[in-house]
Order: structure tokens, then C-alpha cells, then sequence
């Protein structure tokens, strides 16, 4: 399909829109509209919160009686279903839009093609494909839970220069800088859950919440406590929004201690004595998890990165070194054969403060 330069500038302006919901859409992705009629806007509109006008709708409205002739610019297949609000592909057809354009279509089996399917069949040109590789980006959480029933999984680190996370000692406040503790708060207010280990939380005492005036919803946090030794006193606990306990024991009394401080105990099946990561990424799929941001230590880490359950590896490298002896990055077993070791592509590296972030994505052959 040859884009016009036009094409791609209101398309453009339709992702600018979509990432006013970054943190605020979820479980939903994050879309935007533009309507376009002879060369001019004549009405945006973004998704803002599940339950809320979809991107459509509010274009829709912003443009009125504007909207007949228009092109519609999506960054989302138009849904075609009733959900907590009405068809975008049937307010398109009833505004009398000429022409739709969008991304990729959405994997939502309610959706699958066929909102495109339904415009076409009203008349309405419709094409698709336009900038669909940030349409990718944009919703990588949505688009691989439809697709597989999994969340995308980012596991972040914070390092020295030689890899180190921490003293042996345990002691790691703080290795990086403040720049870049302020930019992990963006990942997690857009994440839909906030994951660590029972070992962070009995040697940190993380809250692990969100404290970024963006945001104005709490992730869920999830604690993987195989023992359930969660302290019901544990300041990630003790904080505004929902919080779910993954263990591998039934223990009743301290199941019912956590329960009464408001926490969610879930018991899943036991994988090398911890909570199985499969199961879990599996149990936050069904509760609409789009995106999962870890924050653990060492141990926890490497298991993701050593099953391969990860789609990112966010890593903050401070311009320092703490030696041979203090902890490393992640824990993984020793490698018999070089050809054995994880393989990663770099995919970005930028200056955050005093730091650089680095996130790294597995890849299955060397370069």
C-alpha cells in the first residue's frame, strides 16, 4: 500500500492521542482517532479509561456532523462488539465516515476482522497496515495476551558498571541515581502488575507502588511467596490498591493473616521449590494482564531470563563498580558450552541521569 505523506501525518497525530492512556486504559489498549474531511481535522479523540468512550467515540463526537465524508484514522482495528460501551464500527457507519484507516487488525477474537469487515460491507474503504509496527510498541501487553493468553513480561535490573546489583552484604541503596528511579515509576504506571519475590520483600520492604501524578490507578502487585512468609505488616501490603500473594502452601493461619490485611492468597503449582512462572504468567493472562513489570532480586530474575519467560530485560548500568564479590545481575546456572548461554539483541540504550538504561529482547540466533 503507497501511503500518502498526509496518511502518515494524521496517523501519526492518532498515536500522539493514543499515549494520553498509557497508564489509564488497562486492562484496554491504548487507542486514538483522528477524523480528517478536505484536508482538515475535524475531530480527536483517545481512549482514556475501560468503561470510557472508546478513541472513535470521541472523535465522533468532537467532529458531529463533520464526521460524514471524513477519513477516520485508528491505531486499532475499530471493535465490533458490545462491551461496557457500543460498536466503534457501527458509530463510524451511522456518522456516515467515507474512509477508514488503521494499524493492525485486533486480536480480541470479539473483534478478529471483523469491524473491518462490517465497514467494508457498508461501503466504507477501508485500509490497513499504516505505521503497524508502533502500533507493536504500543500495545505489546494487549496484543500478546489476546494472541497467547500470556502477559508481556519486562524484568527490570539495576547494576554497577561490572554487573553487580547489590553488596554480598545484601546492601543496594541506591546504585543508581535518582534520574533513573524516577523513570522506573513510568513502567510501573503503566504496567498492569507489579512482580517480585518473597526474598525482596523480607530483605527491602519494597511499596512497589506508583508515585507519579500521571498516574491515577495502582497496579496490582504480586508477591511470590511459596511459603506464604509475606509479613502482614509489609509496607507493599499496606498500600492503596489490589495485592495477590502466589504461593505453594495452604498454610490456613497465615493464608488468613494476609486475607485480613485485604490480600489476595493464590496457590499455584510448585516449580523447583517456587511458584511455578508458567502458572503464574498464565493466572495473570485470565485477570487481563497486559503488561508485567519485575522488580526482584538476583534469584527471581534469572529464573524468568533462564526459562526464557520474558519479553524485555530493562537494565539500569550506574557508572560504577562494586567487585567481584558483590551480588551478580542474575543468577543463572554455569554453562558448560558458550553455544548454552541466553542470546539477547539490544534494542535500546539511552542516558537516563547519571545511568544509562539499556533493554535488551531474547533472540533465537547470534548476530
Amino acid at each position: 500500500m503507497a501511503w500518502s505523506e498526509s496518511d502518515r501525518q494524521h496517523m501519526a497525530r492518532a498515536f500522539e492521542l493514543a499515549r494520553h492512556g498509557l497508564y489509564t486504559t488497562d486492562p484496554n489498549p491504548r487507542v486514538g482517532c483522528v477524523l480528517v474531511n478536505d484536508g482538515r481535522i475535524v475531530g480527536e479523540g483517545w481512549h482514556e479509561r475501560a468503561g470510557g468512550p472508546h478513541a472513535e467515540a470521541a472523535a465522533l463526537a468532537a467532529a458531529g456532523a463533520a464526521a460524514r465524508g471524513a477519513t477516520a484514522f485508528v491505531t486499532l482495528e475499530p471493535c465490533d462488539h458490545h462491551g461496557r460501551t457500543p460498536p466503534c464500527s457501527l458509530a463510524l457507519i451511522a456518522a456516515g465516515v467515507a474512509r477508514v484507516v488503521y494499524t493492525i487488525d485486533d486480536p480480541n477474537p470479539a473483534v478478529a476482522g471483523n469491524g473491518a469487515a462490517r465497514l467494508r460491507a457498508q461501503g466504507i474503504v477501508v485500509e490497513s497496515g499504516l505505521m503497524a509496527a508502533e502500533a507493536e510498541q504500543l500495545n505489546p501487553g494487549y496484543l500478546r495476551r489476546r494472541r497467547t493468553g500470556r502477559p508481556f513480561v519486562r524484568v527490570k535490573v539495576a547494576a554497577s558498571l561490572d554487573g553487580r546489583t547489590a553488596l554480598a552484604s545484601g546492601e543496594s541503596r541506591w546504585i543508581t541515581s535518582k534520574a533513573a528511579r524516577a523513570d522506573v515509576q513510568h513502567y510501573r504506571a503503566r504496567s498492569s502488575v507489579v512482580l517480585t519475590g518473597i526474598g525482596t520483600v523480607l530483605a527491602d520492604d519494597p511499596a512497589m507502588n506508583v508515585r507519579i501524578e500521571e498516574s491515577r490507578r495502582q497496579p496490582m502487585r504480586v508477591v511470590l511467596d511459596s511459603r506464604l512468609r509475606t509479613p502482614p505488616e509489609a509496607r507493599i501490603i499496606n498500600r492503596q490498591g489490589h495485592v495477590l500473594v502466589a504461593a505453594t502452601t495452604s498454610d490456613a493461619q497465615r493464608r488468613e493473616a494476609l486475607q485480613r490485611k485485604g490480600v489476595e492468597v493464590q496457590v499455584v503449582p510448585e516449580r523447583v521449590g517456587r511458584p511455578d512462572l508458567a502458572a503464574v504468567l498464565d493466572l495473570l493472562g485470565q485477570r487481563e494482564a497486559n503488561e508485567v513489570w519485575v522488580e526482584a532480586g538476583a534469584t527471581l530474575a534469572g529464573a524468568f531470563v533462564r526459562e526464557m519467560l520474558f519479553d524485555e530485560l530493562v537494565v539500569y548500568l550506574a557508572p560504577t563498580l562494586l567487585g567481584p564479590d558483590a551480588r551478580p545481575l542474575v543468577d543463572l546456572p554455569a554453562l558448560a558450552q558458550l553455544d548454552a548461554r541466553p542470546l539477547l539483541r539490544f534494542t535500546e540504550c539511552i542516558p537516563v541521569g547519571d545511568d544509562l538504561r539499556i533493554t535488551a529482547v531474547p533472540c533465537k540466533e547470534a548476530s
